[in-house]
C-alpha cells in the first residue's frame, strides 16, 4: 500500500488541507479503520470499490464520494485492487466555495452526485485516468485557485485558525473572544460551514494532537495526557475510546494504514 500526500499551492492553505493519492495493487481483503482528523474530503476511486460499516452493515461506497465531519471512528474495506485521488479540505473550505450547509454531512460519507453539485463532479473528469501525482497536483492547484478568486473572509476563520494552534486546548470563550463573534452565533457559523459545534470540533483537533505527541517519542502517558491538555487519564481514555474504540495502549501506533497516514501526517 502506498501513501502519497501533496501539499496545495501556498494560494490555497486557506481551503486546502493536502491531496492525497492512495494506491495499492493488491487485491487482499484488508479492513481499516478509519478515525476522525477534523478534516473533510472528496475523494475519487480509480481502482475497484469500497466497503463502508458506518452504521454496522457493509455499503458499497460510490466511487465519487463526499466525506462530511465524523464524530467517532468507522470501517472500510476493500474488494480488490486500491486506487484513490482524494482532496481533504479545511473545515469550511466547502461552504465557503459551493454554499454547502456541512450540518447535513455530519457523520456521513454521500454519492457525490446526490449533493447536486456540478462543479465538483467535474473534478473527476479532470484528474483521471490517474498520471501520476505531478499531473494530479497542477491539474487541482488550477481549479482550485480559478474557483478562489474574490472569496470574501470567512467570519469563523479565527476561531478556527486559533484551534489549531492552540491544538484544541482552549474554550469557548476564547473562540467568541477571536472571531468577536457571539457564542450563540458561533455555535450556529460552526455547524454550518464545519458540520460540528466548535466545542467538539475542538475536541477532536485535540484528540489528533495525541498523535503528534507519541510521534516525538520523547513523552510518556502522564506526559501527554498533561501536554494536550486534559484533566485527568480517565478523561483521556474516554476521549480515545469515543473517537477510535479501543483504549490507548491497544490502538496501533505504528501500523501502516490509512488513519495514521492521516494523523501522522
Amino acid at each position: 500500500m502506498k501513501f502519497i500526500r501533496l501539499n496545495a499551492h501556498p494560494e490555497l492553505v486557506h481551503i486546502i488541507e493536502c491531496y492525497w493519492i492512495m494506491i495499492d495493487p493488491e487485491s487482499v481483503v484488508n479492513t481499516q479503520k478509519i478515525i476522525p482528523d477534523g478534516f473533510i474530503e472528496l475523494i475519487f476511486h480509480f481502482a475497484d470499490p469500497y466497503l463502508t460499516d458506518i452504521t454496522g452493515q457493509w455499503c458499497i461506497q460510490s466511487t465519487s464520494l463526499l466525506a462530511g465531519q465524523l464524530k467517532s471512528y468507522f470501517h472500510l474495506q476493500n474488494t480488490g485492487t486500491s486506487g484513490m485521488v482524494a482532496i481533504k479540505f479545511k473545515p469550511q473550505a466547502l461552504t465557503k466555495l459551493f454554499g454547502f450547509d456541512m450540518f447535513g454531512l455530519t457523520g456521513k460519507i454521500v454519492d457525490l452526485g446526490v449533493v447536486n453539485c456540478p462543479a465538483l463532479m467535474k473534478l473527476r473528469n479532470i484528474i483521471l485516468p490517474y498520471n501520476g501525482p505531478a499531473e494530479v497536483k497542477s491539474k487541482l492547484d488550477l481549479f482550485f485557485k480559478e474557483r478562489c478568486t474574490g472569496l470574501s473572509p470567512d467570519p469563523i476563520l479565527p476561531a478556527l485558525d486559533l484551534i489549531f494552534s492552540a491544538n484544541g486546548r482552549l474554550s469557548i470563550a476564547d473562540m467568541v473572544k477571536a472571531s468577536g463573534i457571539n457564542e450563540r452565533k458561533l455555535e450556529r457559523l460552526f455547524k454550518t460551514h464545519v458540520g460540528l459545534g466548535p466545542k467538539y470540533y475542538a475536541r477532536i483537533i485535540r484528540f489528533n494532537y495525541i498523535f503528534k505527541l507519541i510521534k516525538s517519542k520523547n513523552t510518556n502517558w502522564s506526559d501527554i495526557v498533561f501536554q494536550a491538555g486534559y484533566y485527568d487519564q480517565s478523561h483521556f481514555i474516554r476521549d480515545f475510546k469515543t473517537f477510535t474504540g479501543v483504549d490507548p495502549s491497544s490502538y496501533y501506533f505504528d501500523e501502516k494504514d490509512m488513519a495514521n497516514f492521516f494523523l501522522n501526517k
